[in-house]
Parts: structure tokens; sequence; C-alpha cells
């Protein structure tokens, strides 16, 4: 099992808590990007695109433990940039570990090994290591040769260790069905405790916008992925059953982009992970003064294409607490791999992009100018 039944114990009564108190909108998992400094340079990632000055900046644990408390979703998803450049990030998941919140622990692995020992096993700390399939696809994604025998290392050191261990898939267009099913094999038959998987986002500011998925091509994929694995249920998957029907084209969701709440150097992001289009100073500010319905597919240009986990599995965890027969029925049956489509979200209606990215980078680059610069690594 995947997520273990603690974890979901605690998810479900923690959504089931917001329902009878007839909360509207909720997080569910805080993305907290420490920094956003790496040692790769992935050509799909659009998190990594800023000048020294900010790339050397880092959140504090005591900013990183505030962003916890304030937010008080019941899952932490530790990102970047690389989480293990931060000289305290330990310190970062002791604390949050300390309040019994979930922590996943994302990472390239480069750096794994060496800093094992800063860690703890315990049934709130996950690592989840970045792996884009097998050897050839995850050099190739991350644009370095030997990343992905250095992370299958660092995975076997960690479970030796008794930590949990999930992979964290990023699919995108041009992968072979058949060659992911294979590795999805391989990483089970390695120990890896789950998986996590999702289709690529086209990141405004990454350097390769060419292999991006649009949403027909992401579930043609899926699709032809869990034939190949009994309807998925042949993997473990740390995502929901109604999430993985969602990429297979057989729910008709819309984004809950406040599921996945983010807090970075800039402060808590408008509207998600994924678009940085203004920042709130305070989680309560991001909540009751952002636009949420000028986002999301059919809402937006530049959501029109998304299908990612951090806008849509909240969506099917929602749907799975509110529905729990049919969450059980698509675990038991197994993900729908042929048949009809479930109906798509009209696009005509969407308001055109805009390009704001450069005016946050400007305003925090004259806030620089008057700050000492704190170090990242």
């Amino acid at each position: 099992m995947a997520v273990p039944l603690h974890q979901k114990i605690r998810v479900g009564a923690y959504v089931a808590k917001q329902r009878l108190k007839g909360v509207e909108r909720y997080p569910l998992v805080l993305m907290l990007e420490p920094l956003f400094r790496c040692n790769l340079a992935c050509a799909g990632c659009g998190k990594i695109d800023y000048p020294d000055a900010i790339l050397n900046q880092r959140l504090s644990v005591e900013q990183c433990l505030e962003a916890v408390d304030e937010c008080g979703a019941p899952v932490v998803s530790i990102a970047g940039g690389e989480p293990l450049l931060h000289r305290e990030i330990e310190q970062v998941a002791e604390g949050i570990v300390a309040r019994k919140k979930f922590v996943y622990l994302c990472t390239n692995a480069l750096l794994m090994e060496k800093k094992l020992d800063r860690f703890k096993p315990s049934l709130f700390f996950v690592w989840s290591v970045h792996l884009d399939g097998d050897k050839e696809m995850h050099d190739h994604s991350v644009c370095e040769e030997g990343v992905y025998e250095r992370a299958v290392a660092a995975i076997q050191t960690a479970k030796a260790a008794g930590f949990r261990v999930n992979i964290n898939c990023t699919l995108f267009d041009g992968a072979k069905p058949e060659r992911v099913a294979q590795f999805f094999d391989d990483v089970m038959a390695s120990g890896v405790d789950g998986i996590t998987v999702s289709p690529g986002y086209a990141y405004e500011r990454a350097p390769d916008q060419a292999h991006f998925l649009n949403r027909r091509k992401t579930k043609e994929l899926f699709r032809d992925i869990f034939k190949r694995g009994d309807g998925a249920k042949k993997w473990s998957f740390s995502q929901s059953s109604l999430f993985l029907d969602f990429l297979a084209g057989n729910q008709n969701y819309h984004c809950t982009p406040w599921g996945n709440p983010t807090r970075n150097y800039f402060g808590w992001q408008r509207p998600c992970y994924l678009l940085g289009e203004g920042y709130a100073k305070t989680f309560t500010e991001l909540m009751t003064e952002t636009d949420w319905d000028a986002y999301g597919t059919g809402n937006y240009e530049k959501c029109a294409d998304c299908m990612v986990h951090s806008g849509y599995e909240a969506t099917a965890v929602m749907d799975a607490v509110k529905h729990p027969m049919k969450a059980l029925g698509v675990a038991l049956k197994g993900v729908r791999t042929d048949g009809a489509w479930a109906e798509e979200i009209p696009l005509d209606r969407q308001r055109p992009a805009e390009y704001v990215f450069s005016r946050h980078v400007e305003d925090a680059m004259d806030r620089l100018k008057h700050e000492p610069v704190r170090k990242a690594g």
C-alpha cells in the first residue's frame, strides 16, 4: 500500500472535518519551497530560472515552520530547487514531523546518501526521489549522464536504513507506454514504496517547450500505460485511484488550485505551484483575496492543457471522500483503459494568457538591493 492506512485515516478525517465545518476551500498539501537553487538544470524545469541573487535566498527554519502552522495542511511536500542544498533542511523536516504532518522530501538524490544520517525514519517522513523513467529516459530528462544510477543507489541505501521511499515521475510527450510500464515494474521490484506520477506542465520559462503533453495526449498515454498494468493495479501509487482515473480520461474534474498552496521566497504564490502570477504576504490573504475563478482549465489559457497532480489530486481526494464507493470501485476494478472519454472542459471562454513573471523577479531584485544576502547552500 503506497499510502499507509494511518495516513489515509488522518487525511480523510481532516477532509471530513472541513466538510462538517462547511469550509469551501481548504489546503491538503503545502508545497514548501525553501529555496530555488538546484544542482541540476533540467530542460523541463521552470523553477530555477532566476538571477543568482534570488537563487542565493532561502527560507529560514522558522519561516518554513510558520508556513506549516499558518497553512494547516496535513501533508507537506518540500520541493525546490533541490531541498538538500539547504543547510538546515533536516531541522525543517524534523519540525514538521514533530507536528505530526506527513513530510515528502523531494530530491534528485545527488546529495541523499551524503546527508542521509541527518534524518530519522518516521511514519511521517518519506523520501520522494525524482526519476522520470529508466536510465536513458531519466538522464535525458535531467540533462546529465549518471544521475539515474546515483538516484537508484541512494534509494537502496535509504531503504536499507529503514526509510520509506517513493519516486516521483514526470512524463513528457514522446514517452513510450511500454517503457514506462517496464520502468514501473522495475522500481516496484526494487522495493520502492510507491510511485507519484504526473504529466509535465508547460512552465512558461522552461528551456524546452516542445515536449509538454496536451490533455488528449495525456489521456492516451496513461490509458496505454495503465492497460499494461491491469488498470494500474499492478503498481502502488501514492495517489488516489480517482486521480489515476482522471489521467486516463475517465473523470471530468476541475482544478483545485488552493488544495496545494505554495510558500516560497516570494511569499504565498498565486494561484498555484505551477503558475506564479502574484504573491500574498499571508496564507489567509492568499485564500481570501485570490480570484480563484480566473484560473483553471476553461478559465485561463495557461491552464488549458494542465492535468498535473498539484492541481487535480486535491479534487480527486475530495471526490473520494464524498463518494467513497466510486473510489473503491476504481481501486478494486482498476482504471478503465478503453471506451468513451469523460466530457472535456470547453475552452471557448478562457481568458488570454498574461505574462507577468518578469515583474515579480524585478520587484524581488529591487528589494534585495536593500537586504543582506543569505546564502542558500
